[in-house]
């Protein structure tokens, strides 16, 4: 097994991984920036190096300061975590170069599954239900229009190298698909340094599923049953769930096969989601893959007691997944909260600053993942999630109503955060039935 592994990330991630490190005798090297020094976290790991300013730019997405700690520190591989270089191909064969080994999926697997119009050509050849729409990227306006004629508006135009809502665009007519072609190129070419965009059909009222999938370096691959996701604002996820509820259990079993079959025949090694959206009338069709761990990765940890960042370490070093598709078997439900410094009332407008009051929930079916304590100040230059709460109970509504109870007993101060969101949600009587879709949310705060 590994010695030692750099983990090239912040905030709750990185502690995930450094508790998994721990639990498989393993050194754990962290970097952090000058705006996260200090974090209580950082003294959990052998080893912390500073890499540079608090802009990520110059910090965590800076590869050749991360590299330079790697080697250092003389780790054998490095942990991307999730957002910043996890999902970057050009990270992975810069590792690789270097001899040092990529908890993650090869540069060629990454770049065939997270290009999104890659990732929809493997998906057709591996059976897997896909979106109608452009077959490639869009070359220019006209194509883009009769490509949306044919397939009827509502189209999106999404971004190929993108996620997180950034480079998407809903349009209803040729007008507004003429107009936002060009702004969503130059917004995902900022954002991702890649301004390829790509059309397809958008659900007015759909259902984010997505399957967790682990596959290994000898060819095998295992889904981890599915996650609803629908509770979002802005493409941003809120509450996370699983299993899905109100779904026939037959489509999903089949969908969760084709995700792990795409997963195997792109040679994957690693942790895997295929996201999809799902119709009113439970059809579904793939979006994208992530190529990385989720940041709902837990929720499925705790339905069937599988330590994905355990095997996604364990698949890097060569070994086979310790796990068979029979193995897996789902208990009871799962809910995770993504508890932000933001303030719902003021249009979710950041809210960082010293925490002068920090008491976390507890009890049966209570996990918190989080790096922050009393004391600690949320910085300004990263994302706003300062933790996830993640509550598991024999049935869904037994789950509500003990992350109800969590959530009251939560608390944060002073800063402004999505807790009292989250249990306005839990008491919300269209949540308690099921009945939400991805613009649920959307509507509720209208």
């Amino acid at each position: 097994m590994f010695t030692r592994i750099l983990i090239a990330n912040r905030g709750e991630i990185a502690l995930r991984v450094i508790r998994a490190c721990r639990e498989m005798a393993i050194e754990s090297v962290v970097v952090y920036s000058e705006a996260d020094k200090g974090a209580p976290y950082l003294s959990l790991a052998d080893e912390a190096i500073c890499i540079g300013p608090g802009p990520s730019k110059e910090s965590y997405l800076n590869i050749p300061r991360i590299i330079a700690a790697a080697e250092v520190a003389n780790v054998d591989a490095i942990h991307p975590g999730y957002g910043f270089l996890s999902e970057r191909a050009e990270f992975a064969q810069v590792c690789r170069d270097c001899k040092i080994e990529f908890i993650g999926p090869s540069p060629e697997a990454m770049a065939r599954l997270g290009d999104k119009v890659a990732c929809k050509n493997a998906a057709r050849e591996a059976g897997v239900p896909v979106f109608p729409g452009s077959p490639g990227a869009i070359e220019d306006e006209e194509e883009a229009a009769k490509i949306a004629e044919s397939i009827g508006y509502p189209v999106i135009i999404k971004a190929s190298a993108g996620g997180g809502g950034r480079g998407m665009r809903v349009c209803h007519n040729e007008g507004a698909l003429r107009t936002n072609l060009r702004n969503a190129s130059t917004e995902a070419k900022a954002a991702f340094g890649n301004g390829e965009v790509f059309i397809e059909k958008f659900l007015e009222h759909a259902r984010h599923i997505e399957v967790q999938v682990l596959g290994d370096k000898h060819g095998n691959a295992v889904h981890l049953w599915e996650r609803d996701c629908s509770m979002q604002r802005r493409h941003q996820k809120v509450i996370e769930e699983a299993p899905a509820p109100g779904v026939d259990r037959r489509k999903i079993a089949n969908l969760c096969e084709s995700a792990a079959k795409l997963i195997r025949e792109a040679n994957y090694a690693g942790a895997a989601t295929v996201e999809f959206l799902m119709d009113k009338d439970q059809h579904f069709y793939m979006l994208e893959v992530n190529t990385r761990v989720q940041v709902e990765h837990p929720v499925t940890e705790q339905i069937t007691g599988v330590d994905i960042v355990k095997e996604q370490i364990k698949v890097a070093f060569g070994e086979k997944l310790s796990i068979r598709q029979e193995d897996v078997v789902v208990r009871g439900h799962a809910i995770e909260c993504r508890i932000n410094a933001e303030d719902p009332d003021k249009n979710f407008m950041p809210s960082p600053g010293l925490i002068t009051r920090f008491e976390p929930p507890g009890g049966p079916g209570v996990r918190l993942d989080t790096h922050a304590v009393t004391g600690y100040t949320v910085p300004t230059n990263y994302d706003s999630m300062i933790g996830k709460l993640i509550v598991s109970a024999p049935t869904r509504r037994e789950a509500i109503v003990r992350t109800e109870r969590a959530l009251r007993e939560f608390k944060i101060e002073p800063i402004k955060t999505t807790i009292a969101l989250h249990r306005r949600l839990m008491q919300n009587a269209a949540f308690q039935e099921g009945g939400i879709d991805i613009h649920f949310l959307e509507r509720l705060l209208k």
